[in-house]
């Protein structure tokens, strides 16, 4: 079993930004991927951005393209997602996941996921 734990939520004013954190602990980490995704009050869990953990290459949603940043630090089994110009629409709760096989932008492809952090932007 793998768990996931992210950090670095909070409240934020438009443009501004936040660094998020996903420790990963457990059996050995042995994760194909892995992603952050976000869901807003109302709306369907959204994908973010995806890395492929031993590579390192990335991938991200049209709307966080060029804003945000995914990276990974294998020593630490930590994923980051940098997040910078934030918009309000940005506002949600950011989740992040692992999957052992796939490398995607879709949630059914992830295995493990994190309690969430919520993240808000003000206009």
């Amino acid at each position: 079993q793998v768990q996931l734990v992210e950090s670095g939520g909070g409240l934020v004013q438009a443009g501004g930004s936040l660094r998020l954190s996903c420790a990963a602990s457990g059996r050995t980490f042995s994760s194909h991927a892995m992603g952050w995704f976000r869901q807003a009050p109302g709306k369907e869990r959204e994908f973010v951005a995806a890395i492929r953990w031993r590579v390192g290459s990335t991938f991200y949603a049209e709307s966080v393209k060029g804003r945000f940043t995914i990276s990974r630090d294998i020593a630490k089994n930590t994923v980051y997602l940098q997040m910078n110009s934030l918009k309000p629409e940005d506002t949600a709760v950011y989740y992040c996941a692992a999957s052992e096989q796939f490398y995607s932008g879709y949630r059914e492809r992830y295995d493990y996921w994190g309690q969430g952090t919520q993240v808000t932007v003000s206009s």
